[in-house]
Order: structure tokens, then sequence, then C-alpha cells
């Protein structure tokens, strides 16, 4: 049986993007394939990052089919190697910023115990959410379109938006009328992070 890592470089690969096995080397060395997807939301476990981008990618590519059928003419600017790379690169972000600790938690007993969960810490690169996994990509070599860049680096906007600046919802605004690709990853990763992975 194929594992989700796996998947993950056969969805990848697929793409035939150039620089595609040293990003995933780059990953690998990162700590992509083992962290988790949050600190006690979703996915919250060793690998939960994996799973979440592979359940991201496969609601996308869903949505991009039901969106063709509907219009064809978006086959063309949804291609499908651009969904795939959007969602499954959306969060490298995540790959370093969870550190393992132990935390105090009721068992069904009601009683405290000690259980193995995780801290963030963005000490190392503080350089926000999208924009950081935008940054990483293109600093390790992996080339990204613009509309793969605007999708990563907008897709968290459905909830940082209220705390943004004026010009940044004018931005997140444009990026989303002028490239389809950056609601289909919000919507994508809504769906996978609040209905398919939620608690």
């Amino acid at each position: 049986m194929e594992t989700n890592k796996e998947k993950f470089m056969a969805l990848l690969k697929s793409t035939n993007r150039e620089g595609v096995d040293n990003i995933i080397q780059v990953l690998e060395d990162m700590g992509f394939f083992t962290a988790p997807a949050s600190t006690k939301f979703h996915l919250s476990n060793e690998g939960g990052l994996l799973q979440h981008s592979l359940n991201v990618c496969e609601m996308a590519l869903g949505l991009r089919d039901l969106i063709i059928q509907k219009n064809p003419d978006f086959e063309s600017r949804l291609p499908k190697e651009s969904v795939i790379i959007a969602s499954l690169l959306h969060d490298v972000c995540k790959s370093d910023i969870y550190k393992e600790t132990m935390k105090k938690q009721k068992n069904k007993d009601g009683q405290w115990e000690e259980v193995k969960g995780y801290d963030v810490d963005h000490g190392q690169y503080p350089f926000g959410h999208g924009e950081k996994s935008v940054i990483l990509l293109l600093q390790n070599g992996f080339k990204l379109t613009n509309d793969e860049a605007l999708a990563i680096r907008w897709h968290m906007q459905a909830w940082d938006l209220p705390f943004q600046s004026y010009e940044a919802k004018g931005n997140f605004n444009k990026a989303k009328e002028i490239c389809p690709l950056v609601q289909l990853l919000i919507t994508a990763d809504g769906l996978a992070s609040q209905v398919l992975e939620g608690k």
C-alpha cells in the first residue's frame, strides 16, 4: 500500500516541474513529512501536515473538475499542475515551527495527565504564513507561476483579513479577481481543515 509520502511525491512529480526532486529533499530536511498540521486543532499529530496537504490537494482537484464541468473555459485558467503545486505546497511554512512538548490534559476519567503535544516557535524565520511558504520555495530554486505564488500567498486571508491593512485587503481582492486559483485554494483548505479534519 502506498504511503502518504509516496502519494505526495508521485503527485508533485506528476507536474514535471523543474526542481521538484530538489524541493522534495528540502522538505525532507525541514521536517515537512513528519510535522503536525497544527498544535491542537486539525491533524495535530506526527505526519499531520503531510496528510493535510494531500487532503487539500484532493479537495482542490475535485473542485477544479466541478468548475470545469460547469464552465470548460476554466480548464486553461486552472491548470492541473498548478492546482497540485499550490495545494501540496501551500503550508511548507509549517515544516519547522512546531516543537514537541509535554502538556497537561484531562483523561476520560477527569484526571490530569501528561500527554505529548506541540508548541509554536516562529523564532527561526518569523515571516508570516503564505508569504513564508512562497519565499521558502523560491529561495530553494522551485519556480512558481504567478498564479501559484498568489494562491499560496493569500490562502489564509479568510482568517487573517480582519487584521490586515486597507492595502492588503485591496491586494487580496485583486488577487481573487485575476486568479481563480486563489479562491480555489482557500476553499479547498477550508473544507479540508474545518470539515474533513475538524474535531
